[in-house]
């Protein structure tokens, strides 16, 4: 079996949670990923909080990469231009290769042209900086991640675990995704279009939630759900509910239900040797056609390529 080599770079200025999280989350593959950290002269880097990070390789890793990660730093290190160490480094990436940020890693990217005329995304705070800096980038502060092949862009922090987990799904299948998520503790699966910033994660205190009724439907989703059943099973009139359930989720009901069945029809793809039509009545798009048209709004492809390209991971 080929193990798959990561090469992260850390920058001065690094988070190192963010900087760790490569590792943690490929290194609980099986063995399927090798990560290394280097930095752009191998020397220890800075980070932002009080102590630094010693590393063990220097630029000429990312030579060799497969993968190359960039980590993200602190907003007050972000200029439009790329310093020319960090320039050079990244020269060293072999064409094609695929590269990946997390949170404002997108803007080393950027400064360097590589993401000019493609769709990507940031942590949401740091947008509109990123928009007046990068105009020729097309840009969506309103998603977890973006993969725009062999660019991939994530917000902040913990979608740096989504993103990861993501190349897992797509290297290796949902199967080998979802233990390493058991082994890390963390939700084994959060859609790339999942909104990145929830006004009330959290209700206030007497409100009543709508997380029972979110679990209610995600048990009948190949039933045609609507805004007064929700409403209904939540006790809540049709607007109090749909405003509530905006605030905790981040999306309409009606978004939250076509993601979640999205999302199930990706798992019978991955899992299952059902038909299209058979996936899409079992959960809860008309036809077949309706699946499609979904699936490809959310991720690009058809449920065809979809499935052909887990079961070669698999």
């Amino acid at each position: 079996m080929r193990r798959e080599r990561v090469v992260v770079l850390a920058l001065d200025g690094v988070y190192p949670f963010e900087l760790g999280i490569p590792s943690r989350i490929l290194g609980a593959a099986d063995g399927r990923y090798e990560v290394l950290t280097c930095s752009v002269d191998g020397r220890p880097v800075r980070t932002n909080a009080d102590f630094g990070v010693t590393v063990e390789h220097g630029p000429e890793a990312l030579a060799t990469a497969d993968t190359v990660v960039i980590a993200p730093v602190v907003p007050d290190r972000l200029t439009d231009e790329v310093p020319g160490g960090v320039l050079a480094a990244l020269a060293l990436i072999r064409p094609g290769t695929r590269i990946v940020s997390i949170c404002t890693g997108a803007f080393v990217l950027a400064a360097a042209g590589l993401l000019d005329g493609r769709r990507a995304t940031t942590h949401w705070q740091v947008a509109d900086r990123f928009r007046r800096m990068f105009p020729r980038v097309d840009l969506d502060p309103d998603v977890l991640f973006v993969d725009d092949h062999p660019f991939l862009t994530s917000a902040g922090a913990a979608s740096g675990v989504d993103i990861c987990l993501h190349l897992v799904r797509k290297d290796h299948g949902s199967r080998l995704a979802n233990s390493v998520a058991r082994r890390c503790v963390v939700p084994p699966f959060r859609d790339g279009g999942q909104a990145q910033y929830i006004e009330q994660p959290v209700p206030e205190q007497g409100a009543a939630s709508t997380a029972a009724t979110r679990a209610w439907a995600l048990e009948r989703l190949g039933e045609p759900l609507t805004l007064a059943d929700l409403s209904g099973h939540a006790r809540m009139s049709r607007r109090t509910f749909a405003r509530r359930f905006h605030d905790e989720v981040g999306l309409s009901p009606g978004r939250w239900l076509i993601q979640q069945r999205v999302a199930r029809a990706r798992q019978l793809l991955e899992s299952s040797d059902l038909t299209v039509d058979q996936i899409a009545g079992r959960v809860g798009f008309a036809t077949g056609a309706s699946l499609r048209q979904h699936l490809h709004t959310a991720i690009g492809v058809s449920p065809q390529a979809y499935r052909r390209t887990f079961q070669t991971a698999r």
